[in-house]
């Protein structure tokens, strides 16, 4: 009897190999992204800037196409979010199981040039109402329980010098090649979410949970919970902030580290997967 394969396997490895196609879509022989900036009815071209916002926003738009077409290719229906803050950024629904659904959040950071093989770190979603009550429709496109995975679709790019990006300068067509793109050297991933999670809120006081920001660890999906599992991960952000402990000095404090709440639960720290993160609050996204 032949066995069913595992539908959420599956879809990791559709999207694995497709993000491998990415490169040669987004990028030109040197590793320059392709997209120069904008242009208007008159043929000129305005550099885009190279703000993190508005770099993530353009690559979405940019790699969207391909993304139908995956979709397409693989027989899912893409559903992307009714409303901007919303997670996730797209949903994949199975064509013949609509029972059947998968999370993809579109992820971007870039390099961080003060931290030799780190990044500036993501954001992985809210750890709210949606995350704590699964059966809660606020901020997400379905109930969180109804989707049989949770993945980000990753993108790591290099920031162009600030010299070498003039914003006030107005390019005509027959220049677009010497135009530099405002990043470069992309690294595409595919990861589920808590793979790649911190023990840190990602973005200061608002509920976001955090990523590590090690490159090497995020590429290979190695984040703090890696050893734990998604249900130690759950468990941890759904509690994140909420149980007060005492410490050795006899002062209350609210548990917002791994190891205090493995403590908590009774566990050892041996299965914490830290040995080569950074963790900082600040996200690019």
């Amino acid at each position: 009897m032949q066995m069913k394969t595992d539908p959420k396997k599956l879809f990791r490895t559709r999207l694995n190999t497709f993000v491998q196609t990415l490169n040669a879509y987004t990028c030109s022989e040197d590793k320059q992204w392709t997209v120069k900036g904008f242009i208007d009815v008159f043929k000129n071209i305005y550099t885009i800037s190279g703000d993190t916002k508005i770099v993530s926003k353009i690559l979405e738009i940019h790699i969207f196409p391909k993304l139908l077409e995956f979709a397409t290719k693989n027989n899912y229906k893409l559903v992307l979010a009714d409303h901007q803050n919303y997670y996730p950024d797209i949903s994949f629904v199975d064509g013949d199981d609509e029972s059947i659904k998968f999370a993809v959040d579109l992820k971007t950071t870039y390099r961080n040039p003060s931290y030799p093989g780190h990044c500036n770190g993501f954001t992985l979603g809210s750890h709210g109402e949606y995350f704590i009550n699964r059966e809660s429709s606020k901020n997400i496109q379905f109930p969180y329980k109804q989707y049989s995975g949770h993945f980000c679709l990753g993108i790591i790019y290099t920031r162009a010098a600030s010299e070498d990006i003039d914003e006030t300068k107005i390019y005509s067509i027959d220049k677009l090649q010497s135009i530099t793109s405002v990043v470069k050297d992309f690294q595409f991933f595919v990861c589920e979410k808590w793979e790649i999670a911190s023990d840190k809120s990602g973005s200061g006081n608002t509920a976001n949970i955090g990523s590590i920001d090690n490159i090497e660890d995020i590429l290979q999906c190695n984040g703090m919970f890696k050893n734990l599992g998604e249900h130690l991960f759950d468990d941890y952000w759904m509690n994140y902030g909420k149980i007060m402990i005492t410490d050795d000095k006899g002062i209350q404090k609210k548990i917002t580290s791994l190891k205090d709440f493995l403590t908590y639960r009774g566990k050892t720290h041996d299965l914490i997967n830290a040995k080569r993160t950074k963790r900082k609050a600040k996200a690019a996204k």
